[in-house]
């Protein structure tokens, strides 16, 4: 009997068992295809309501989109300026809840400098707008009974103030700037309490397990037909809904059921350049605006994030490449606001993504929208597409609410509300609690306060399993070589509780050891590759096929990101293909 709430590689076992029936369990009410961001907050709405749910991911938690975003939790400032009252409203309330109820150990504010060219008038521009922000930041909690809205409002700042804050910003060519507050999340790390809140309260999940085909009753889909990447074998999941939530993946999706159905959606690259901390000096983050879009500088622990771009994307969807004139466009536009400028030997990491855009045919993808969109194209199938990560929870209501329809035609069940905006997510429960406990947890195991505070922001209230793991094995307690800012534990963890089952999700998603380090990870993969073996009962040729794996992708990458186009930049990373 596995553990609610754990997803370990028995309770994988379990969850196909389950639901494919031959655990005795009843037929699925809804099966989400997808465990991304969207997918797993699908999986815990519908549980939350009542719902027999399956989850069903072709790779890793996160492997797509949700891993490789700004990793901002915001209400988007600049769709004010598009009059796109609505989306932000509905972002800044999702921005509350979130940094105030429902995860708080992982979602933390973060300031930004919004600077100034134009005397007078822009200040007051740009003034009213972030009064606009705050106000309906706002607003938002307290229709969800809260109070505040869990954030500093913004402040005013002339030039001297600016290059106090930020002594490397250059402040010759603006006339001062406004501070505001967003907040920032590891998006993998989002996606993987969202999934395991989920296995708490009872839904099946199960990566690397792709969707091969539907099955139909007459017009109806009862199920999915679908193979298990890891074992090569072939399963029948029957299910009264089969939500898509496959993002960019969405248009074959359709193509299986027979077409293209009510949705296109256009994939939309954007990358992100990582680079440490000290190089660029400053107490806050930036954003400013570019002739495209705007560039952000996200403060992200010892690094800097710096992206993004918004380019369309036709190669291969799930791994996108960085070709050097994405990164040239990025650097170009960060060193015209720095006084020292950044240089590519400077970049330790290098990430692509591609944004689920809905779009008409000809719109340029920095002008499609963010809003998302629900549809029923035949019986038995829910598909739902764009949306941004900080209304997932949003998202995945409308989804299931689209779902009852189909469930109400199919069962006498009932469809309670949804109840997700009260349903606290793994580890926020007790994190207030031993964050104030800080010192005396550090003094308790032998660990440096610093490192309780990382655990804190990683697992929350969940950090007393951390320390177990450490004190029943001391060993564990020990940084990683090549990647000193993690523990071991964490990567014990991470199999045994996480789902990790591949040493790219440990260096690439359960932690990001694979974009904060100059070698990308090589130096730390056979340490952590060693302890996912002790875990997983790998041998020693497969313990190696593993390192090896990740040393030629790693090696792709970044011969990929000096090819000029984004052609050439897709046919050197495929030559690495998944290691399943």
């Amino acid at each position: 009997m596995t553990q609610p709430g754990v997803l370990s590689t028995d309770a994988r076992d379990a969850a196909i068992a389950a639901m494919t029936g031959a655990a005795g369990e009843p037929e699925l009410d809804v099966l989400v295809v997808g465990g991304g961001v969207v997918g797993a907050g699908v999986a815990l709405d519908a549980v939350t309501r009542g719902l027999a749910v399956g989850l069903l991911e072709q790779r890793d938690l996160a492997s797509g989109t949700s891993s490789r975003s700004s990793k901002l939790i915001h209400g988007g400032l600049r769709y004010l300026e598009m009059m796109d009252f609505a989306l932000v409203r509905e972002a800044l309330a999702e921005r509350g809840l979130l940094l105030t109820r429902l995860a708080p150990h992982l979602v933390r504010p973060v300031p930004f400098l919004y600077p100034l060219t134009h005397p007078i008038w822009e200040r007051g521009y740009v003034g009213s707008g972030l009064l606009l922000y705050d106000g309906m930041a706002l607003a938002g909690p307290l229709l969800h009974g809260q109070g505040g809205m869990g954030l500093p409002r913004h402040r005013h700042l002339t030039r001297t103030a600016v290059a106090r804050i930020a002594p490397d910003f250059r402040t010759d060519t603006i006339t001062g700037a406004i501070q505001y507050y967003d907040a920032q999340v590891d998006d993998a790390r989002l996606v993987l309490t969202i999934a395991r809140t989920a296995a708490r309260h009872g839904a099946h999940l199960a990566t690397r397990i792709r969707v091969t085909g539907f099955l139909r009753e007459g017009e109806r889909v009862v199920g999915v037909t679908a193979r298990d990447l890891e074992h090569g074998t072939d399963h029948e999941i029957r299910a009264k809904t089969v939500v898509n939530a496959a993002g960019v993946w969405t248009d074959e999706i359709q193509e299986m059921v027979g077409g293209r159905g009510a949705l296109h959606v256009q994939a939309s690259k954007g990358i992100h350049l990582v680079v440490p901390r000290d190089r660029i000096r400053s107490e806050s983050g930036f954003i400013v605006r570019t002739e495209k879009s705007v560039l952000f500088v996200i403060p992200w622990g010892r690094h800097w994030i710096i992206g993004t771009t918004d380019t369309p994307w036709s190669y291969d969807l799930a791994h996108p490449a960085a070709s050097r004139a994405d990164i040239e466009y990025v650097l170009d536009h960060v060193n015209a606001i720095l006084r020292e400028p950044l240089g590519h030997e400077d970049v330790e990491g290098v990430y692509a993504g591609l944004r689920p855009l809905l779009s008409g045919e000809s719109e340029p993808t920095s002008k499609i929208s963010r809003e998302h969109t629900v549809v029923t194209p035949v019986p038995g199938l829910v598909m739902i597409a764009g949306g941004k990560l900080t209304t997932y929870r949003v998202m995945a209501r409308d989804a299931v609410d689209a779902a009852a329809h189909s469930l109400r035609t199919t069962t006498d069940l009932f469809l309670q509300e949804s109840i997700t905006d009260r349903v606290r997510l793994l580890g926020a429960e007790g994190y207030e609690t031993r964050s104030n406990q800080r010192v005396l947890l550090a003094r308790r195991c032998g660990l440096h306060v610093a490192r309780i505070d990382h655990l804190l922001h990683r697992y929350g209230g969940l950090i007393d399993e951390l320390l177990a793991l450490i004190g029943s094995r001391r060993a564990l307690a020990e940084p990683l070589e090549g990647a000193d800012d993690y523990l071991a534990a964490e990567v014990v963890y991470a199999v045994t509780h996480e789902g990790a089952r591949h040493l790219d999700d440990v260096l690439a998603r359960r932690t990001r050891i694979s974009i904060e380090t100059f070698d990308r990870g090589v130096s730390a993969a056979p340490g952590v590759a060693r302890l996912m073996a002790a875990e997983l009962g790998w041998s020693p040729a497969r313990t190696q096929e593993e390192i090896d794996h990740y040393l030629r992708r790693v090696e792709a990458e970044r011969l990929s990101q000096q090819m000029l186009t984004d052609a050439e930049a897709d046919q050197v990373r495929l030559k690495v293909a998944d290691i399943v």
